[in-house]
């Protein structure tokens, strides 16, 4: 009996439920810490500002003394970042600087623009009102409130806001350990001889960087020979010491196709049609670990480029982030306007190779083939398309940027 082709969206929770995350914790520095999930929320014990402070260059006053415009006032002292002035005395000014802490008995500043000095004095050409341009102790970041929850993948404007709290060192999650080999008696390497019938393994180089960009550590296990016995030896030195192994290619039903059997003999495995569009096959299962230890997921992928490249962002990369331990691993869809026709659609979901023009509507790759790989390169992102439905040029398309399924 045939296998029936899955649904993309319950292929894609049925990964996200099998997916275990990664438990142990290390703490790192926070400038070594991008790209890290970070493994227990982080809780401000002060407060951003810490004190009220400037947000212009200028002239710290009473608003009691300045009633009109043209009031001379004598500038009594001179604040600089980082410096703490007196009390201001009425009557005068202090010249102070973006980011000085406000003197008591300030409750304004005037930007330098709108004042003029005159020797020892400062004549204000604006009538303030209390609190302009200060800004307020606390209004940045309360003392203990949450400033990063757990399950984040820290990005570099997280590390300045643990930074701007006095976090050093952050815990978060051990990297994912991934094993990674293509199979195929056809598959060489670039720079060796090219036979016929030989294809250079450009897999392993998209694969590999995906999981690298993911932040894994990758353990790349080459080419693996169109052998049952090569593939199972490969799948069990695998196993030990890493929680994932991705492969490419070998994952259908031919005679040379051994990754299938080779993992029901070494753990246990399904193979997926998926309803998608490239990408149909896609194998899911988990091998055992020879020397008792707790064994890896299993996910394998069409030997494809364009169908290993688009299952991989698609499927895989929400697999791997939830194992590492990310609580928000699906990529955001930007509803944009088609500028192109699809009216033959297929009964999977597809995902086109798409970029957007300068006209803000989304484009097509002419070519929409499983090989075509220039593809990838031309596109900055998919748009998703519901199966059997067509399109046509103005209509609203879902499209997924690059920038949400490539880091």
């Amino acid at each position: 009996m045939s296998n029936p082709m899955r649904a993309f969206e319950d292929v894609r929770s049925a990964l996200l439920a099998a997916a275990t995350p990664v438990t142990d914790i290390e703490k790192v520095s926070t400038a070594a810490a991008l790209g890290r999930v970070l493994a227990a929320d982080q809780v401000s014990c002060l407060q951003v500002p810490p004190l009220d402070n400037s947000s212009m260059d200028g002239y710290a006053i009473n608003t009691a003394d300045v009633t009109a415009a043209g009031a001379r006032l004598t500038v009594a002292q001179r604040i600089p970042a980082g410096a703490v002035g007196h009390t201001l005395a009425r009557g005068t000014a202090a010249r102070i600087f973006t980011g000085a802490p406000v003197p008591r008995g300030a409750d304004a500043i005037v930007m330098q623009e709108l004042c003029s000095t005159d020797g020892d004095s400062v004549v204000i050409d604006h009538v303030p009102k209390p609190g302009e341009w200060i800004r307020r102790a606390g209004e940045d970041i309360a003392r203990g409130s949450t400033v990063l929850a757990a399950g984040v993948r820290l990005n570099p404007q997280m590390l300045g806001l643990a930074a701007s709290v006095g976090c050093a060192r952050l815990p978060v999650y051990r990297r994912l350990r991934v094993a990674l080999f293509s199979t195929g008696d056809e598959l060489v390497m670039p720079g060796d001889p090219l036979p016929p019938g030989a294809i250079y393994n450009s897999n392993r180089y998209v694969l590999r960087g995906l999981l690298e960009a993911l932040g894994c550590e990758v353990s790349d296990l080459g080419i693996v020979p169109d052998d049952l016995d090569a593939t199972r030896a490969a799948l069990r030195g695998a196993a030990a010491g890493n929680d994932l192994i991705v492969t490419s290619g070998g994952v259908s039903v031919g005679e040379e196709d051994h990754v299938k059997p080779a993992v029901q003999a070494e753990g246990q495995l399904d193979l997926w049609l998926v309803a998608m569009k490239p990408g149909k096959p896609v194998a899911f299962g988990r091998v055992n670990d020879p020397a008792g230890g707790a064994g890896a997921a299993f996910i394998g992928l069409s030997g494809n480029p364009v169908s290993s490249f688009v299952t991989f962002i698609m499927l895989v990369r929400p697999f791997v982030l939830r194992a590492m331990g990310v609580a928000d691993c699906l990529p955001r869809e930007i509803p944009l306007t088609a500028g192109f026709d699809w009216p033959r659609p297929d009964r999977r979901r597809e995902f086109l190779r798409a970029r957007i023009g300068a006209d803000g509507r989304v484009a097509l790759f002419p070519n929409q083939g499983p090989g075509v790989l220039t593809s990838t390169v031309w596109a900055d992102g998919l748009v998703s398309t519901p199966p059997g439905t067509p399109l046509a040029a103005g209509e609203q398309v879902q499209f997924i940027p690059y920038s949400e399924l490539l880091s």
